[in-house]
């Protein structure tokens, strides 16, 4: 599961960072994940649950909110409105790198931000949620002995699965202002809601409250002996599962963006490390996506190609292209083209015909098979429409290469 690792900016101008896991096959749908409260993106069950959907061709995007996991900001500072907010801001993110998510995936408080922010996501289909509070209220039961203080003296320190944060007014004030049934009642997308009914942490009743609120479209799915983290591994693939098999029925694939008939502008090739090794590279040019990284002598994963892979990739696909338009255009019984190619180092002194005498020099092997009934003066032909080739032409000229530094 090739990962790639950025930051955006979210509601507070702060930079979030975020981790956009994708599937080895073509993408069939994007998926926007909101983990629990004062969780990170590289909790377990995000995590776990976003490697499950990546193998079923389902992209997710997880992010730290602000003051959390590698996320500029204070945790202080937010509340749940600017949760929502920065979802949203994922959201767009999404729409304008790749695709707007089709699919929102809350957990716990998560799941209630994403049925706030539904709303604001018009290309969102389908909506589920994970052991979700029908009211962001109660997450205070969470601090409930220190209310009190809370309003009293403005800011507390409280402690959460055994870290210390420290809630303000402000996050009390905000969260009783939202009321989630009315939001619930006209989402007019695909709800699935996901819960436990031994949840000690977000009683079975708050999936009750949210089903109840919700027109149809809408599903439940007990998670019968799960805890709310989702702590055993087979209860996140199983989550993972039902959603991809239900999110297909109100999803379209994601489809690959329309190429003008009259431009011939050529696309950007955007080349970015995930950061999850060494060399591993995500290489996206329009809709399409591949993973490069080197081999394991070199210090890689072999996750993909290397850089002379690609080289020779391009290469090769160029010379048959070529080849196959030659032959359509002469009508010749070419069947087909195979381009095995190899890069080398070689001394100078050994290629006769090179203008360098000294040194090491690139040399590029390519063995053409051309199957087809061809006579001996069409195989001749075909063998040099070959040189002819873009690609090949782009290797053997003087080539200018601008580089300069981003803005």
């Amino acid at each position: 599961m090739p990962s790639e690792r950025f930051q955006f900016t979210g509601e507070g101008g702060h930079q979030l960072a975020a981790s956009l896991d994708m599937p080895d096959s073509p993408v069939q749908a994007y998926a926007l994940f909101a983990h629990c409260f004062t969780c990170g993106k590289e909790v377990l069950a995000a995590k776990r649950i976003a490697t499950a959907l990546t193998a079923k061709g389902i992209a997710v995007l997880r992010f730290d909110f602000t003051g959390l996991g590698s996320s500029e900001g204070e945790f202080a500072n937010s509340t749940f409105s600017s949760n929502v907010a920065d979802l949203v801001h994922a959201a767009d993110h999404l729409r304008e790198t790749r695709t707007a998510p089709a699919i929102l995936i809350g957990h716990s408080l998560g799941g209630a931000a994403i049925l706030a922010a539904a709303g604001q996501i018009p290309e969102a289909k389908a909506v589920v949620t994970i052991a979700a509070p029908s009211d962001p209220v109660h997450v205070t039961h969470l601090f409930k002995d220190r209310l009190d203080d809370i309003r009293t003296h403005g800011t507390v320190e409280v402690q959460l699965a055994g870290r210390p944060f420290h809630i303000k007014r402000e996050f009390l004030d905000d969260i009783a202002e939202h009321s989630l049934a009315a939001q619930i009642a006209k989402l007019h997308k695909a709800l699935l809601i996901m819960h436990s009914p031994t949840d000690d942490t977000v009683g079975i009743d708050n999936a009750t409250k949210i089903f109840a609120a919700a027109k149809h479209p809408k599903s439940f799915v007990s998670l019968s002996g799960s805890d709310h983290l989702l702590s055993g591994k087979p209860d996140s693939a199983y989550v993972a599962g039902v959603i991809a098999a239900w999110a297909e029925r109100y999803i379209e694939p994601a489809a690959a963006q329309p190429v003008s008939a009259t431009s011939d502008a050529p696309r950007n090739v955007v080349v970015r490390e995930t950061r999850n090794s060494k060399f591993q590279q995500i290489v996206a040019t329009g809709p399409h996506q591949m993973v490069a990284d080197e081999p394991v002598a070199v210090g890689g994963q072999d996750s993909g190609p290397g850089p002379y892979d690609f080289l020779l990739a391009g290469l090769g696909a160029c010379t048959s292209m070529t080849m196959r338009m030659y032959a359509d255009r002469k009508s010749l019984p070419l069947d087909r083209v195979t381009v095995t190619l190899k890069h080398s180092k070689i001394h100078a002194k050994d290629c006769a015909e090179c203008e360098t005498r000294e040194g090491m020099l690139d040399q590029i092997d390519r063995v053409i098979s051309i199957e087809g009934a061809l006579d001996a003066d069409q195989r001749t032909r075909l063998m040099e429409i070959a040189d002819k080739c873009p690609v090949h032409r782009t290797l053997t000229s003087k080539i200018r290469i601008v580089t300069r530094a981003a803005d």
